[in-house]
C-alpha cells in the first residue's frame, strides 16, 4: 500500500471513527433513566409554587450535560384546567430509543388543541421551566424548556419585565 493510500484511509477512518463517536455521545451516553416516580410537580393556577400531584406509568430520561435533556411521559388524573397554563410550548425531541416521547406530535397536538401546555416547576434553575402537555385521557408528556427570562438572560440581552434577578456568575 503506498504511503498516498494509507494516509487516505487513515483519514477516512478516523473521520468515520469520529462521526460514529458523537453521533453516540449525542445520543445514548448522557442520557440516564430516571427512577419510577409516584409524584411530578406542577403549579396549581395562583400558586407560588408547584405542588405533588400523583401519577402512574412514569417514564423520565435526564443528563447532567445539559439543563434542557429532561423528558418524561406518564398518565395524570388531573384537570389541566386547574394548573398554570403555559403559553408558547414547544416540545424538545427525544433521543429516538426513548419512544414514548414524541416531541413531533405532541407539538402537533398541542397546536391543534388536543393537548394542554401546563407550568410544571417555573426556573427549576435560572431561565429554564419543566413544562407538561396533557392530553384528555391522562397521558401526559414533559420537558424541559428556556423561558423568556432565560433567552434573554443566555443571550447577553435586558430581561423582560417580571423576570426574576439572574444568579450571580
Amino acid at each position: 500500500m503506498s504511503m498516498a493510500r494509507f494516509l487516505v484511509v487513515l483519514l477516512v477512518g478516523g473521520t468515520l471513527l469520529a462521526g460514529v463517536g458523537a453521533w453516540y455521545l449525542t445520543v445514548y451516553a448522557y442520557y440516564d433513566r430516571l427512577p419510577a416516580q409516584d409524584t411530578v410537580l406542577l403549579t396549581p393556577l395562583g400558586a407560588a409554587a408547584a405542588q405533588d400531584h400523583p401519577v402512574t406509568d412514569f417514564e423520565g430520561i435526564d443528563s447532567d450535560s445539559s439543563p434542557i435533556r429532561y423528558r418524561a411521559c406518564f398518565t395524570l388524573d388531573a384537570d389541566p384546567a386547574q394548573f398554570t397554563p403555559y403559553p408558547d410550548a414547544a416540545p424538545l425531541i427525544a433521543p429516538n430509543w426513548f419512544d414514548c416521547f414524541d416531541a413531533h406530535a405532541i407539538g402537533a397536538a398541542l397546536e391543534e388543541g388536543r393537548a394542554t401546555a401546563i407550568l410544571g416547576q417555573g426556573h427549576l434553575e435560572y431561565g429554564i421551566d419543566r413544562v407538561v402537555a396533557v392530553f384528555p385521557d391522562g397521558r401526559a408528556f414533559a420537558w424541559h424548556q428556556i423561558n423568556p427570562c432565560g433567552e434573554a438572560h443566555f443571550d447577553g440581552d435586558p430581561l423582560p419585565p417580571g423576570c426574576p434577578p439572574p444568579p450571580d456568575r
